[in-house]
C-alpha cells in the first residue's frame, strides 16, 4: 500500500471568514400546539377585561338605558300587544333580546378592534412571529372576545324578571349559547376590519359606522312584521338578524302569547313565503362566523 493509498479523505475546509450554517427546521403542525396558543390569546383577553373596571361599567350603560329608559319610556306610548285572547307582551320583554344583542354587538366589536393598538404598540408582530399559526392566534381572540361580551351579558340577563321575561334556567342557558355566537360573528367582524385599519383614531368611528346600522337594522328594536319593502330587504341581507331572531324566538317560547300576539310581535324570518327555520338561522351565523375568521386570517398573513 501507498503513502497516497493509505492516506484518509482531506475534509472539505471553509474559506477563511465564512460562517457555518446552522441547521434549521420547519416547525411541524400540532394540534395540541395550536390550542394551547389559541388559550394563551384566550386568557389574555379575559386578563385584559379583569384590570378594566371602567370598561365594564360603561359597556353596560347603554344597553340599560335602552331596556329602562327606552323600554319603559316607549312602553307607555305603544301599550302592551294584546291578542284576541288576552297574552299581553310588555315592550320591555320584546325588546330585552335585541337590548341583549345590542350590549354584546358593541362590545364584541371594540374587542376584535382592539388589534389595532396590538399592532401600534408591537405585540401583534410578537404573536405573529411566534411558531404558532395565525389562525390560532385569531381564533383565540375571537373566542376570548366572545367570552368577554357573554360575561359582561350576564348582568342583564339577570334583570331579565324586572322587564317581564321569566327565570326560566333552560332560556337563560340558551340566551347564553346564542350570545356568545353572536359575540363570536362581531369580533370576527371587527377583525376583519382591523386588519386594514393603521391608527387607532379611525378605529371608534367605523366600528361606530358600521356596528350601529347593523343592530338597527337587526329588528333589535323593532318587530320585523308589517316594514315596507326596502327595509324588508336590509334586514334579510344583514347577518346580525339571523343571531338576533333566535334570542328572540327563545324568548317568546316562554311567555305566555297567543298565537296572534307572537306573530304581531316574533314574526320569524320569511324568504318568499318560506318560514326560515331557527335551526338554518344559527347555521347561517355558524357559517359568516367562520368565512369572516377565515377573511381575516388571510388578511392578517399579507398586511403583517
Amino acid at each position: 500500500m501507498t503513502a497516497s493509498e493509505g492516506r484518509q479523505p482531506a475534509e472539505p475546509v471553509e474559506p477563511a471568514g465564512w460562517a457555518s450554517t446552522a441547521a434549521t427546521r420547519v416547525p411541524v403542525f400540532d394540534l395540541r400546539h395550536e390550542a394551547r396558543a389559541a388559550l394563551v390569546v384566550w386568557q389574555r383577553e379575559l386578563i385584559r377585561f379583569g384590570k378594566d373596571r371602567t370598561r365594564m361599567v360603561s359597556s353596560l350603560v347603554q344597553p340599560l338605558l335602552f331596556l329602562l329608559v327606552l323600554g319603559v319610556g316607549l312602553g307607555s306610548l305603544v301599550g302592551s300587544g294584546a291578542g284576541p285572547s288576552g297574552g299581553s307582551v310588555p315592550f320591555t320583554a320584546f325588546l330585552f333580546p335585541g337590548v341583549l344583542a345590542m350590549s354584546v354587538g358593541f362590545t364584541a366589536a371594540f374587542s376584535g378592534i382592539s388589534m389595532v393598538w396590538d399592532r401600534e404598540f408591537g405585540f401583534l408582530r410578537e404573536m405573529l412571529v411566534a411558531p404558532v399559526s395565525t389562525t390560532a392566534i385569531l381564533t383565540g381572540k375571537c373566542v376570548g372576545g366572545a367570552t368577554v361580551s357573554t360575561v359582561q351579558s350576564v348582568v342583564l340577563l339577570a334583570l331579565a324578571g324586572l322587564v317581564g321575561v321569566p327565570y326560566s334556567p333552560v332560556m337563560l342557558l340558551e340566551l347564553v349559547g346564542l350570545l356568545f355566537l353572536c359575540s363570536f360573528m362581531i369580533v370576527a367582524l371587527g377583525l376583519v376590519l382591523a386588519a386594514r385599519i393603521k391608527q387607532v383614531q379611525s378605529a371608534f368611528p367605523l366600528v361606530q359606522m358600521i356596528i350601529t346600522p347593523m343592530i338597527f337594522l337587526s329588528g333589535a328594536l323593532f318587530p320585523l312584521s308589517g316594514l315596507p319593502g326596502w327595509l324588508t330587504v336590509l334586514t334579510h341581507v344583514n347577518p346580525m338578524t339571523y343571531a338576533v331572531e333566535p334570542m328572540r324566538s327563545v324568548v317568546f317560547d316562554h311567555l305566555q302569547v297567543d298565537a296572534a300576539t307572537r306573530a304581531r310581535f316574533d314574526p320569524g324570518i320569511v324568504w318568499g313565503g318560506w318560514q326560515v327555520p331557527v335551526g338554518v338561522q344559527l347555521a347561517l351565523v355558524v357559517v359568516g362566523s367562520v368565512l369572516l375568521l377565515a377573511v381575516a386570517v388571510a388578511r392578517f398573513a399579507r398586511t403583517e
